[in-house]
Protein backbone atom coordinates (compact mmCIF):
# COMPACT_ATOMS: atom_id res chain seq x y z
CA UNK A 1 0.00 0.00 0.00
CA UNK A 2 1.41 3.41 -0.78
CA UNK A 3 1.48 6.08 1.22
CA UNK A 4 0.47 9.85 0.83
CA UNK A 5 2.66 12.87 1.28
CA UNK A 6 0.16 14.95 3.76
CA UNK A 7 2.54 18.04 3.67
CA UNK A 8 2.35 18.30 -0.28
CA UNK A 9 -1.81 17.15 -0.33
CA UNK A 10 -1.95 20.12 2.18
CA UNK A 11 -0.06 22.60 -0.13
CA UNK A 12 -1.61 21.73 -2.73
CA UNK A 13 -5.00 22.19 -1.53
CA UNK A 14 -4.11 25.44 -0.03
CA UNK A 15 -2.89 26.42 -4.16
CA UNK A 16 -6.06 25.39 -4.93
CA UNK A 17 -8.23 27.43 -2.31
CA UNK A 18 -6.35 30.46 -3.01
CA UNK A 19 -7.40 30.25 -6.18
CA UNK A 20 -10.80 30.67 -5.89
CA UNK A 21 -12.03 33.92 -7.08
CA UNK A 22 -14.74 34.16 -4.43
CA UNK A 23 -16.03 32.78 -1.51
CA UNK A 24 -19.73 33.61 -3.21
CA UNK A 25 -19.24 30.43 -5.66
CA UNK A 26 -22.68 29.48 -8.05
CA UNK A 27 -23.49 26.38 -7.05
CA UNK A 28 -26.19 24.27 -9.24
CA UNK A 29 -29.52 23.64 -7.32
CA UNK A 30 -28.46 20.05 -6.57
CA UNK A 31 -24.51 20.95 -4.77
CA UNK A 32 -25.44 21.14 -1.20
CA UNK A 33 -24.84 24.23 0.21
CA UNK A 34 -21.57 25.31 1.77
CA UNK A 35 -20.33 27.22 5.49
CA UNK A 36 -19.92 30.42 5.96
CA UNK A 37 -16.69 30.80 4.64
CA UNK A 38 -13.48 31.87 6.91
CA UNK A 39 -12.87 35.60 7.19
CA UNK A 40 -11.63 36.67 3.85
CA UNK A 41 -10.86 32.41 2.83
CA UNK A 42 -12.65 30.58 1.14
CA UNK A 43 -14.85 27.38 2.73
CA UNK A 44 -13.94 23.86 2.74
CA UNK A 45 -17.00 23.37 0.69
CA UNK A 46 -16.08 25.15 -2.42
CA UNK A 47 -12.42 23.62 -1.95
CA UNK A 48 -13.79 20.39 -1.86
CA UNK A 49 -16.07 20.91 -5.08
CA UNK A 50 -12.88 21.92 -6.75
CA UNK A 51 -10.96 19.15 -6.20
CA UNK A 52 -13.40 16.81 -6.97
CA UNK A 53 -13.82 18.46 -10.02
CA UNK A 54 -10.05 18.43 -10.88
CA UNK A 55 -10.29 14.87 -10.31
CA UNK A 56 -13.22 14.24 -12.06
CA UNK A 57 -11.58 16.21 -15.21
CA UNK A 58 -8.41 14.35 -15.29
CA UNK A 59 -10.06 11.45 -15.43
CA UNK A 60 -12.06 12.09 -18.49
CA UNK A 61 -8.82 13.73 -19.80
CA UNK A 62 -7.16 9.97 -19.46
CA UNK A 63 -9.50 8.87 -21.24
CA UNK A 64 -10.04 10.62 -23.94
CA UNK A 65 -5.82 10.09 -24.37
CA UNK A 66 -6.54 6.56 -23.95
CA UNK A 67 -9.26 6.71 -26.45
CA UNK A 68 -7.36 8.33 -29.08
CA UNK A 69 -4.20 5.88 -28.72
CA UNK A 70 -6.68 2.86 -29.03
CA UNK A 71 -7.54 4.48 -32.20
CA UNK A 72 -4.34 5.01 -33.66
CA UNK A 73 -4.41 8.84 -33.81
CA UNK A 74 -1.82 10.54 -35.14
CA UNK A 75 -0.75 12.78 -32.02
CA UNK A 76 -1.73 10.28 -29.36
CA UNK A 77 1.61 9.81 -27.42
CA UNK A 78 1.76 6.41 -25.90
CA UNK A 79 3.84 7.94 -22.85
CA UNK A 80 1.43 11.22 -22.55
CA UNK A 81 -1.44 8.97 -21.98
CA UNK A 82 0.14 6.82 -19.65
CA UNK A 83 1.29 9.48 -17.85
CA UNK A 84 -2.28 11.11 -17.79
CA UNK A 85 -3.41 7.83 -16.72
CA UNK A 86 -1.27 7.09 -13.76
CA UNK A 87 -2.04 11.22 -12.77
CA UNK A 88 -5.49 10.28 -13.02
CA UNK A 89 -5.32 7.23 -10.88
CA UNK A 90 -3.16 9.08 -7.91
CA UNK A 91 -5.39 11.77 -7.97
CA UNK A 92 -8.66 9.39 -7.48
CA UNK A 93 -6.64 7.26 -4.79
CA UNK A 94 -5.60 10.81 -3.11
CA UNK A 95 -9.41 12.10 -3.25
CA UNK A 96 -10.18 8.58 -1.95
CA UNK A 97 -7.97 8.87 1.09
CA UNK A 98 -9.10 12.09 2.00
CA UNK A 99 -12.74 11.03 1.84
CA UNK A 100 -11.96 8.11 4.31
CA UNK A 101 -10.45 10.39 6.67
CA UNK A 102 -13.03 12.44 6.86
CA UNK A 103 -15.40 9.73 7.40
CA UNK A 104 -13.11 8.60 10.11
CA UNK A 105 -13.25 11.89 11.02
CA UNK A 106 -17.06 12.44 11.13
CA UNK A 107 -17.11 9.24 12.94
CA UNK A 108 -15.47 10.46 15.72
CA UNK A 109 -17.24 13.79 15.99
CA UNK A 110 -20.09 11.50 16.20
CA UNK A 111 -18.89 9.45 18.66
CA UNK A 112 -17.64 11.96 21.56
CA UNK A 113 -20.02 11.93 24.63
CA UNK A 114 -21.84 15.56 25.11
Amino acid sequence: MSTIDVNNLLTQMRQMSSQVRSPEVAFSSTAMPSATPAAGGSSFGAVLRQSIAAVGDSQAEAGRMAAAFERGDKGADLARTMVAIQKADLSLNAMTQVRNKLVEAYKDIMNMPV
